[in-house]
């Protein structure tokens, strides 16, 4: 029987960033508080959900009464958060979902969990990965209904946030794994324009692909970490703009969706156009059906090198799954079908920006359907592909529920780097869907 999440936020681990920012701020509760409130529920719910690969409770209220003692009134005071143990902690083991690193601990923090902590954050512990955020499934459970995967490969990271573990957590993509556990687990999820999250100290999977991602419950949290994570002053997301013009797509995989998912989506553009927004049905250029094979052998190719070392030394420790499935691809893709791959992409990527001169978002699916029963933490991996690999960025919207009463989320796409008229977009879309 699925397992019901909280519904309404009353106590201090249900809180918003910005509540809690606000609420510290104003003294009307405390760093230590909010870290207790967030303990007190992973103790609850963490034989259920395990979201977590390191946790150390007197670590996290350390650092929670050094934020109280400090005074400080930083964009992220007091706001817990998690990392996905593929980034790099110097106080924290990191282990990359793989034996191979058990117990590896690295120098540095990884500069996206620098920022944070310099911001006034909480680092609670690393979040469950897959093995090297690929698809050998980690021990994470969909916290909704813990016979069902949580998404990956950022499952921890989904899972905490939408059980109300933490408000926030990092999560990356190379494929689908910000987008797929959001869309899993009920949550938002963020996938920014590549290159503008800087990725030191995070484990290259392919580093034509990798983004970070952020994972929260409002998208005014998501707007505030990211600003955090540009290292720039939190503006508000924009409520003055006119109702959003949106492209309607369909995508080629269309017929593959569940048919909950295509009719949730075809209420949805209706909704919206009732509402005030402009919606137009909008179709892709032929060739772009292609961009799953051009993504698989590009993610492939450069995954393989990238763990040459553990290939060569350490084969035996790394599952049968990844050696036959990404790696095996990728030592077979010849540099020059990779680089005809690349370089097919990136006219795709010049192709898609006339689409947004008559649209300010595209309105998509963020997964096939609901979280199916299983551990696969990457199911259906083509709705995903495409449009990491024209590095344009997107939010998944937690407004739908399928035939089982469990999430669905819509993605909705934006211009590259046009990320805050995406959230300016997510929000009045979000304010006139909720969970349709």
């Amino acid at each position: 029987m699925p397992i019901t999440a909280p519904q309404t936020a009353h106590r201090l681990n249900e809180w918003t960033a910005n509540e809690i920012v606000a609420a510290i701020r104003a003294g009307k509760t405390t760093c230590e508080a909010v870290a207790r409130a967030c303990l007190d529920r992973i103790a609850e719910r963490e034989t259920v959900v395990q979201a977590w690969q390191y946790l150390d409770p007197d670590k996290v209220i350390a650092q929670a009464r050094a934020l109280d003692r400090s005074g400080r009134k930083d964009p992220l005071i007091g706001v817990p958060f998690g990392v996905k143990d593929i980034i790099n902690t110097c106080d924290m083991p990191t282990e990359y979902g793989t034996p191979i690193y058990r117990g590896h601990r690295p120098a540095s923090d990884a500069a996206c969990v620098a920022l944070t902590r310099k911001a006034g954050g909480v680092l609670m512990g690393k979040t469950v990965t897959t093995e090297f955020a690929n698809v050998t499934p980690g021990k994470t459970r969909n916290p909704l209904d813990p016979t069902r995967t949580p998404g990956g490969s950022s499952s921890g990271s989904g899972a905490a946030v939408a059980d109300c573990m933490v408000p926030l957590a990092i999560g990356t993509q190379t494929t689908g794994s910000t987008t797929r556990p959001a869309s899993f687990c009920g949550v938002f999820g963020y996938r920014p324009t590549w290159g503008d999250l800087r990725p030191t100290g995070v484990m290259e999977a392919s580093g034509s692909l990798d983004t970070l991602g952020i994972l929260a419950r409002s998208i005014e949290d998501v707007a505030l970490y990211r600003d955090v994570l540009l290292g720039v002053d939190p503006k508000p997301v924009a409520d003055d703009l006119p109702a959003p013009r949106v492209g309607f797509c369909r995508t080629y995989f269309w017929d593959r969706l569940e048919s909950a998912t295509r009719e949730r989506l075809e209420e949805a553009a209706q909704r919206l156009a009732r509402a005030g927004a402009t919606v137009e049905e909008v179709s892709l250029p032929d060739e772009f059906e292609e961009l799953e094979a051009a993504h698989r052998w590009i993610s492939g190719f450069e995954m393989a090198r990238n763990l040459a070392w553990e290939i060569e030394n350490r084969a035996e420790l790394i599952s049968e799954k990844l050696r036959n499935g990404r790696l095996k691809d990728g030592l077979a893709c010849s540099y020059e079908r990779y680089c005809e791959m690349r370089d097919f992409v990136a006219r795709c990527r010049r192709q898609i920006a006339p689409l947004f001169e008559r649209h300010d978002v595209l309105l998509a699916a963020s997964a096939q359907g609901e979280a199916p029963v299983g551990w696969d933490p990457v199911p259906h991996p083509w709705v995903y592909m495409m449009w990491t690999a024209l590095h344009v960025p997107s939010v998944t919207l937690p407004v739908f529920k399928g035939a089982s009463g469990l999430p669905m989320g819509a993605q909705l796409i934006a211009r590259w780097s046009n990320d805050r008229r995406l959230f300016a977009a997510a929000r009045w879309i979000y304010s006139r869907l909720g969970d349709a």
